[in-house]
């Protein structure tokens, strides 16, 4: 009898399997049970007949409770009315029978469900985010592979602010006084393009801001892409082709899951090239008509994003923000000293910033300046400096919210479902 996943179910019609895995609802006539499977590949309806087995059989499906691990032996026959694939029970093997499993049927809340987060991640819905997750994580490390990037894994434990001293995760690092959390790998990879030339690297970062909304995690993960020789034109145009081959690839690929999500695909199908393209200042001039009191040297807020994202059915790219609200490495516009030239790309449908990117600023003593402006220790930054003393080019980078994405793709009210244990302000448990 063959062992297989229950999402190859379709090449064994008529074939006799074994599937291992738990059962997620059930129902019975007292005749004839209905088993909802699932093995973590996908899920199936196994279907157990009195009459057709043993009554050992029998007798031991009777005591399955919602979560009950086991073995199931049977016939793979189509369904006598849906386009999918059932099971004929011919043997079940009870491995473990389930305490009575505290999610039910019934709403529960949300600090219910993140306090049992640990088992909340078997239903259906968090099983299809998970997967769209996990395939968007690797979609991103594919185009990027396909583009010449090397991965360039940057330190967890820094000595200096990336973005901000207000937002750090502070820790004792032995005799050596305080180290940091990371924000972002950005600094360390630009080292490695002097190397390697085109870098990236994946992983969790952290941020101290006290924020309560709906798109921020204290821990989240972050992929962040650096190149040499790359203008801000450039770097504008792979963050676009970037996010339609992810976008492009889970709408081929994971139809199922966003089914089960009940995500609408219309606005999905719309995210083709070439994207939304505004400054700073046109954005601010469109959010003020629109009723937002912006200036036009305000950074954009959450607000801002989301009535801008929703006038538009494709990714915007907002350009050009002035220099005095974004961060210290950022180049200058060469047309206009006030202003960087930088990008963030926000997310249709009010979900809002997705990437952040730059060209940086390759001039030692303008970067020096900067630095001083922003009252950064000099001496943390003498490495970073470093860099443009042997060998400067110019180059850019971008930072991905993997979170973020998700949430837009999955069609999530909340970047808490994005992540399998979210940390937030008010939550380090389970």
């Amino acid at each position: 009898m063959q062992d297989i996943n229950i999402k190859n179910i379709n090449e064994y019609l008529g074939k006799e399997v074994r599937i291992s895995g738990w059962v997620y609802n059930f129902r019975s006539s007292g005749k004839i049970m209905f088993l909802q499977i699932r093995d973590g590949s996908g899920f199936v309806q196994a279907v157990l007949e009195k009459s057709s087995v043993d009554e050992r059989v029998w007798n031991e499906a009777e005591d399955i409770t919602l979560e009950t691990s086991l073995r199931v032996y049977g016939l793979v026959k189509k369904h006598p009315k849906k386009d999918e694939y059932e099971i004929e029970v011919k043997d079940i093997e009870i491995v473990s029978i389930s305490q009575e499993y505290p999610i039910g049927k019934k709403e529960h809340g949300p600090d219910f469900l993140l306090d049992h987060r640990h088992l909340w991640v078997r239903s259906r819905r968090q099983w299809a985010i998970l997967r769209i997750r996990a395939g968007i994580y690797r979609l991103i490390e594919e185009f990027l592979e396909k583009n010449g990037f090397t991965r360039f894994d940057s330190p967890i434990f820094t000595p200096s602010a990336c973005e901000g001293t207000t937002t750090l995760f502070g820790v004792d690092y032995f005799d050596l006084g305080q180290a940091f959390l990371s924000q972002s790998g950005q600094l360390y990879l630009e080292a490695g393009i002097y190397s390697l030339g085109r870098v990236y690297d994946f992983g969790p970062v952290f941020r101290a801001e006290k924020s309560k909304t709906r798109r921020h995690l204290t821990e989240f993960w972050m992929m962040d892409a650096e190149a040499a020789f790359m203008t801000h034109e450039e770097n504008i145009k792979i963050q676009e082709d970037l996010v339609y081959y992810i976008v492009s690839n889970i709408l081929d690929n994971y139809t199922y899951e966003l089914s089960l999500l009940e995500r609408d695909i219309k606005p999905l199908e719309e995210v083709k090239p070439p994207f939304i393209r505004m400054t700073h200042k046109e954005a601010v001039d469109e959010l003020r008509k629109l009723g937002s009191d912006i200036d036009y040297m305000d950074d954009l807020g959450g607000d801002d994003e989301t009535i801008l994202t929703k006038q538009y059915s494709k990714p915007i790219f907002i350009e050009k923000y002035p220099k005095d609200v974004k961060a210290f490495y950022m180049k200058e516009d060469p047309e206009d000293k006030r202003y960087v030239l930088c990008d963030d790309l926000l997310a249709p449908e009010g979900y809002g910033e997705i990437i952040g990117g730059s060209q940086r600023e390759d001039d030692y003593n303008k970067l020096l300046e900067r630095i001083r402006e922003h009252d950064l220790p000099e001496e943390d930054f003498r490495w970073y400096l470093d860099l443009r003393k042997y060998g400067s080019v110019p180059h850019s980078g971008f930072g991905i919210g993997l979170e973020r994405v998700v949430a837009w793709i999955c069609g999530l009210k909340h970047v808490r479902e994005t992540i399998p244990f979210p940390r937030m302000i008010y939550r380090k448990r389970p």
